[in-house]
């Protein structure tokens, strides 16, 4: 088994896992959609979303609980840095508890001397993931957000977006057309820089830099696209990607372009991540839901892939509950792996999110 389970966190919707070190210390914060109520139906988009964030700290062997962010309906939190100045990106897609409000603020936090205060705050709707990039000098932030429900009216920008630091905060930058966003990937091939979108009612596709703003470049699917993941092997480049309502494919750089190669799994595909080891190349897909959200199938098998000759083959699957995310992280030699689990089989938001230590 390349998987055992190393710990438990009492987790209620978690919707990602994010692995931060911070002067030297192993951190790990979960953003949370909802929490049941009680006396009412289950629901995928149903409960509390007065959540917040939990942010644990590695204390003798395990994680600990050290702090939460007021995060509501939370979908995703990005780490990155400019200068040596560490930031936290929050993405909540909603407030309240039925019925719920969409356009909330999504705040940036910046890390100040030990505690995370608050720095700016970006007008979203109904926000899935943050992501950060940088070329050259400037550094871009991107927000995939959207939902285009009959009864939920934007009041705050509707599509998905792109700013850039000006040195102080970030402004407008760029604007998409995608309406439900979900993910981005950032890389570079050749000198050239690409980011990778992934919306659920329109275009997933990959956009070029082309020195003054993101140019599409290739389209991969016209709905349901959950998740973007680069990687290289052997000198040559290829991208996973994941597909909710279809299949999830592996794609190679042809020199003008990505071709599929081989398809991973059929639908219900939503996250990927990379483990590297000095021998092995694994990626790990997480699968969420099959189904429709008002009757959705929760429990499903995650997968394994490890690289030889020439393709993924599947090493391994392992239960997730309405899983989400999945990400890697190293303490003393020990790789370890965090899977976000946000539904039980019931449809019930409290369930564990797992800390699984990786044994290749």
């Amino acid at each position: 088994m390349l998987l055992q389970e190393h710990q438990r966190l009492s987790t209620s919707g978690a919707r990602a896992v994010l692995p931060f070190v911070l002067s030297g210390t192993q951190y790990l914060v979960i953003p949370q959609l909802s929490r049941d109520l009680p006396d009412t139906p289950a629901h995928m988009n149903g409960g509390d979303s007065n959540t917040g964030a939990p942010i644990y700290r590695w204390v003798d062997g395990q994680f600990a609980e050290h702090g939460k962010l007021p995060l509501t309906g939370g979908e995703d939190i990005a780490f990155f840095r400019i200068g040596s100045d560490p930031f936290l990106a929050t993405a909540g897609v909603r407030a309240g508890s039925g019925p719920y409000n969409y356009n909330i603020e999504q705040v940036l936090y910046k890390w100040s001397s030990d505690h995370w205060a608050p720095f700016q705050s970006i007008p979203g709707f109904a926000a899935k993931q943050w992501h950060c990039l940088t070329i050259e000098k400037r550094t871009f932030l991107c927000l995939a957000q959207g939902v285009t429900l009959d009864h939920i009216e934007a009041r705050n920008p509707r599509t998905s977006r792109i700013f850039e630091w000006n040195g102080s905060q970030f402004v407008d930058f760029q604007a998409l057309e995608g309406r439900w966003g979900y993910n981005w990937e950032s890389f570079q091939i050749d000198g050239r820089t690409f980011l990778a979108y992934a919306d659920h009612v329109g275009d997933s596709l990959l956009l070029a830099w082309n020195g003054s703003e993101f140019a599409p470049f290739q389209t991969f699917a016209r709905k349901a696209g959950r998740c973007f993941r680069f990687f290289t092997l052997g000198g040559h480049h290829y991208l996973a990607f994941a597909n909710i309502q279809a299949d999830s494919t592996l794609y190679a750089w042809n020199g003008a372009g990505f071709e599929a190669v081989q398809t991973l799994s059929g639908p219900g595909g939503r996250e990927f991540c990379i483990i590297r080891t000095p021998e092995d190349f694994f990626l790990v897909q997480i699968n969420f839901i099959e189904g429709e959200p008002s009757a959705p199938r929760t429990n499903l098998q995650s997968c394994i892939y490890r690289w030889g000759a020439d393709r993924l083959n599947l090493e391994e699957e392992f239960p997730t509950a309405g899983g989400t995310d999945a990400a890697s992280f190293s303490v003393d030699g020990q790789i370890y792996l965090a899977v976000s689990n946000s539904l039980t089989p019931e449809v019930r938001f409290r369930t564990d999110s797992i800390i699984y230590r990786f044994a290749p």
